[in-house]
């Protein structure tokens, strides 16, 4: 691993740690409670689709007439981690993008679909609203580093603050709850995630950090600076769902 990568994940290491060692966990008690987590973070699932598609978009061709973009070995790399997460296979051996095997294992266990569906279907690029305000400042977050249109922040956004946080908090608690097998499709949801992150898109997503930022001080520095924005924001996504989780107490 390229050191610059471990210098960021060293000084980044205390806002993870708020959100490996937040209070939610202790509150996950029941099905319906993570029902009511999923039902948040639905959208979190859904932005980190469309990070990894702004990264496709600035750096492979995605329009007609095609013609070769960037650098080759990134091309693979991206186009890879895309074929797996819009197009892998769900717990029937069936295609299916990870987000559309989170709503199944939301129906699965109870959780309710319908607002994250309707988001979705009409989703406005000017207007990204869900009508929930803790989640709507977690989708700004996501699309004003999107917006910047600078790859190596979408990238960094991407690589430390988005789902290789969540397979391992979730696995131990998922499988206690999993009581008449309510969360069977969130719990491959779960380990396929651990599959990639820690088998391929992990060291693929570090690989292009290094790549993208190179021997560009500057660059090192958005990307920390990137990485800590998108872990606070995650952070206050994770109070809001431990505050709802109480309410609903």
């Amino acid at each position: 691993m390229n050191p610059r990568i471990e210098i960021i994940n060293k000084n980044i290491s205390n806002y993870r740690d708020k959100i490996v060692n937040h209070a939610l966990y202790k509150e996950l008690n029941s099905v319906d409670d993570i029902a009511i987590m999923m039902e948040f973070h639905a959208y979190a699932v859904w932005d980190f689709m469309s990070l990894l598609k702004a990264m496709q978009h600035k750096l492979t061709c995605t329009s007609s007439p095609w013609r070769p973009v960037g650098d080759k070995k990134i091309r693979r790399l991206i186009n890879s981690i895309v074929l797996e997460e819009e197009s892998d296979v769900d717990k029937d051996g069936n295609p299916s993008s990870h987000f559309e095997m989170y709503l199944e294992a939301m129906k699965e266990c109870g959780a309710k679909t319908k607002d994250i569906e309707k988001f979705v279907s009409k989703v406005d690029r000017n207007l990204i609203s869900s009508g929930n305000n803790e989640i709507d400042n977690f989708l700004k977050s996501t699309f004003s580093i999107i917006d910047t249109d600078e790859i190596h922040k979408i990238a960094a956004a991407f690589t430390f603050g988005r789902e290789d946080l969540i397979p391992d908090m979730f696995t131990a608690i998922v499988d206690d709850l999993n009581e008449k097998n309510k969360l069977n499709k969130f719990v491959y949801y779960l380990e396929r995630h651990i599959e990639l992150d820690g088998g391929e898109h992990g060291p693929l997503a570090f690989q292009l950090i290094s790549d993208l930022c190179g021997n560009d001080e500057q660059k090192w520095k958005d990307v920390e600076e990137t990485a800590i924005e998108c872990l606070i924001a995650r952070e206050k996504l994770w109070d809001a769902i431990f505050e709802e989780i109480q309410i609903k107490h």
